[in-house]
């Protein structure tokens, strides 16, 4: 296998729902590969599939995958590839979860049970058609930054809060072509097989979620309005991938528009305008210290670990 080595440390996102038949000793598998070859990140195993973002050199990120392969069915796994100039990651988990994205639903079939895949082209047509319902399954802290056209926003903190969106309105989904979407496709993959357990037939979801679409679909083609949040120091991106203004907030980690960081409850890493309620003094007293250590470290060519 070839690569683009001007960057030498690969980074590697992927899940895949797969029958695992047993996580304890994948997961000692697992964990032992990525020590001997260096790898850093999360490595998440349930019994649906696996589910994680590590980091390491070439060798040993096509190491891992040889071996997932192996020991699954991986032929159905969502894996996209990053490069960084240093290791992005302090150290290695690999862990035994319940479920490899939390819904808190038993019984949920998602390896057999999900909806349609849809490229980001078909994605098009299907949001074109009006009697389609389009469902972020995203949290709020992501939809304030940008969304589908169209798009329901059901403003849940957290996944889990999903299923009992999907129960309050149950009547008004039922019957309706129903097209949702996440950053990477685990979650509304997921959403989708719940979704099919409630009874509905005609479900969705986005191969590859609203990365693959931003990298694929031209922006003059696209229906995606405003920055998708991502899980990395990027913060958000836009079409092809590219870099947003967004920051994040290090008192509460939520994203930050360019208008957010003028108001004046802004403080660089100590307050802004989603945490100035919710925090004390005390609370930005600390972080006003530990602001200050970054600072000096940046100034020394150091790496706070705060950061």
């Amino acid at each position: 296998m070839t690569h683009d080595t001007e960057l030498p440390v690969r980074i590697c996102a992927l899940y895949c729902f797969t029958r695992v038949e047993d996580a304890p000793i994948l997961r000692e598998r697992l964990l032992k590969l990525c020590e001997a070859q260096g790898i850093r990140g999360t490595l998440l195993i349930a019994k649906e599939g696996v589910n994680g973002t590590v980091a390491g050199a070439d060798d040993a990120i096509d190491a891992l995958l040889a071996e997932l392969d192996d020991a699954l069915d991986f032929s159905r796994a969502e894996i996209k590839f990053a490069r960084e100039a240093t290791m992005p990651f302090h150290r290695l988990k690999v862990r035994l979860k319940k479920e490899i994205v939390t819904m808190g639903v038993d019984d949920l079939d998602p390896v057999h049970g999900a909806g349609t895949h849809l490229s980001p082209a078909e994605w098009n047509a299907l949001l074109a058609d009006p009697e389609t319902v389009v469902i972020d399954t995203r949290n709020d802290y992501e939809t304030a930054l940008g969304t589908f056209d169209k798009a329901i926003d059901p403003a849940t903190a957290t996944f889990r809060e999903f299923p009992e969106w999907a129960a309050r309105h149950d009547n008004e989904l039922r019957g309706r072509k129903l097209a949702m979407f996440c950053t990477g496709g685990i979650r509304c993959e997921k959403a989708t097989a719940y979704m099919k357990a409630l009874g509905h037939e005609e479900v969705y979801h986005l191969k590859g979620g609203i990365l693959a679409y931003l990298e694929e679909v031209p922006e003059k083609e696209s229906r995606w309005q405003g920055d998708c949040f991502v899980f990395d120091e990027r913060v958000a991106v836009g079409h092809g991938l590219a870099p947003s203004d967004a920051t994040l907030c290090r008192a509460c980690r939520h994203p930050l528009t360019p208008e957010e960081r003028a108001e004046p409850t802004y403080e660089e890493g100590v307050s802004c305008p989603h945490c100035i309620d919710v925090r004390t003094e005390a609370d930005r007293a600390r972080y006003r210290q530990r602001q200050r250590q970054m600072e000096l470290a940046e100034r020394a060519g150091r790496r706070h670990i705060g950061g």
